[in-house]
């Protein structure tokens, strides 16, 4: 039977699965051109729709996903952070990648830090993965430096197949995280103790 991780707690944030009033804010951030700055375009209300239903059914399928952020004590959604398979056609394709998108308010307050730790933990901890993956745009550098703080290092360099050649978006750049690294910081415990998991985890 599949582990699930459904909630997971850090000091400051709830990591949880999607619910529907986390549409019309999550619809809100990806039509914000500023949050959706390093990507090829802000999403309409369908698209986003279409995004949070895929992330839940991948939560059904593997145990854990992107979770929707929410500030402990408050219930206000910021944004979401977790796990998602690597595309086909990038370095470090068939991997699992670390990533997070928050709204503009939630910004510069080490959410994503915060919460991307607690997702690398399930990663290693929970799901037992060998190596961890996250890429952007190569001028992303606040994204870049979540990577950092990670314990990741740059893997490769390349032009996203899928963004039009002269866009600006095109370059990017693919950091991994292995197994080793991720024990040499934590200790015995970050192989073990996945974050604080409830509800389901």
């Amino acid at each position: 039977m599949t582990r699930r991780f459904d909630t997971i707690r850090t000091a400051r944030l709830v990591m949880r699965r999607w619910r529907d009033t986390d549409r019309e804010p999550f619809a809100a951030m990806s039509a914000d051109p500023e949050v959706m700055r390093y990507f090829p375009a802000t999403l309409d209300r369908a698209a986003s729709n279409a995004a949070v239903d895929r992330i839940e059914a991948l939560f059904a399928e593997q145990g854990f996903g992107l979770w929707a952020l929410e500030v402990a004590g408050s219930a206000e959604f910021i944004g979401f952070t977790g796990l998602n398979p690597m595309p086909g056609d990038v370095p470090g394709a068939g991997g699992m990648e670390v990533g997070w998108r928050l709204a503009r308010h939630a910004w510069h307050q080490g959410y994503a830090t915060e919460a991307a730790r607690a997702a690398a933990g399930v990663a290693f901890g929970g799901a037992r993965l060998r190596a961890l993956w996250s890429m952007t745009a190569a001028g992303n550098e606040p994204s870049r430096a979540v990577m950092r703080r990670l314990g990741m290092t740059a893997f490769a360099y390349f032009d996203h197949p899928r963004i039009a050649a002269g866009d600006p978006l095109r370059p990017h750049v693919v950091y991994r995280l292995r197994r080793p690294a991720w024990a040499s910081r934590h200790g015995p415990a970050g192989l073990s103790r996945p974050g604080r998991p409830t509800a389901g985890g």
